[in-house]
């Protein structure tokens, strides 16, 4: 099902909290993927963080419009979502659980229109926190909002809106979140037609201690199989990131960071390889 409309109001902000945050990693990751011949995708990862080891499972299944992800770990997790596409015109059944916890199921139902996306999601536990979602306008801009009542309390747990614009070279958000209490703005330019170059900055501010904080960054490819980014926060940590293509869809991911302010201070170091076939 392709996608139609603003998009979904989570998605508000998102193209730059990925370019600050996506694929910076400070731990040791080996992930290896693979599709056996009755159309199952298998992914086994192993990460080091620390002096600690984890391993994970996780199979994907696509039948028609239907697709099973099932996840199990070595916690004795054992995390399914089930997506049906079409289950009505235009919208998206999610359903998810992750056992042993019985009380973590939820039930999500998405709808795409044209001018407008809706969603909404319900707890399967008994007195659950119901969601909702919501976002309207034309093609590249979105404006809309978010909240979430617990039906326990009796009360709203959360509720946010907001606005974000959509053009060719650039994508600029304005979030109030929190219940009103945090501003969010934040902006992602590019350089150049072909988004070899990008620039990236998120503003943030905390209205009950007027506390601020700003993260600059960017990313440069270098040539297609090869990608930059760095990002540096105004409390002076500073981290890059290398991404390098070995083979088709194989990536090599090489990333650090440090704090400027503070040098005698171990820096970070993280290293991440995804295989596929």
């Amino acid at each position: 099902m392709a996608a139609k409309g603003p998009g979904l109001f989570s998605n508000i902000g998102k193209s730059a909290k990925d370019l600050l945050t996506r694929d910076y990693t400070y731990d040791q990751k080996l992930t290896v993927s693979s599709v056996s011949s009755s159309g199952v995708a298998l992914t086994s990862t192993a990460v080091k963080k620390g002096g600690l080891y984890s391993f994970d499972v996780a199979g994907v299944y696509k039948y028609k419009n239907t697709l099973v992800d099932v996840k199990v770990d070595t916690q004795s997790n054992v995390s399914t979502t089930l997506t049906v596409l079409d289950v009505l015109p235009s919208t998206k059944l999610v359903t998810s659980v992750k056992l042993p916890d019985y009380n973590s199921g939820k039930v999500e139902l998405q709808y795409f229109h044209e001018n407008a996306t809706l969603a909404t999601a319900v707890g399967t536990k008994p007195s659950p926190v119901v969601e909702f979602s919501a976002a309207v306008g034309p093609k590249g801009l979105a404006v809309g909002g978010e909240a979430a009542f617990d039906t326990s309390s009796g009360k709203f747990t959360k509720y946010s809106a907001g606005i974000g614009v959509t053009k060719p070279e650039f994508h600029a958000a304005f979030i109030l979140a929190d219940k009103g209490d945090t501003i969010k703005v934040s902006g992602v330019y590019h350089l150049d037609e072909k988004q070899k170059a990008s620039a990236v900055a998120e503003f943030t501010r905390k209205l009950s201690t007027n506390e601020n904080a700003l993260t600059v960054g960017g990313l440069y490819t270098v040539d297609p199989q090869t990608t930059v980014k760095a990002r540096l926060n105004n409390t002076g940590t500073l981290a890059a990131l290398l991404q390098h293509e070995v083979k088709p869809k194989s990536l090599l991911t090489i990333s650090g960071e440090f704090d400027t302010k503070a040098l005698d201070r171990a820096p970070k170091f993280g290293l991440t390889f995804a295989l596929k076939p």
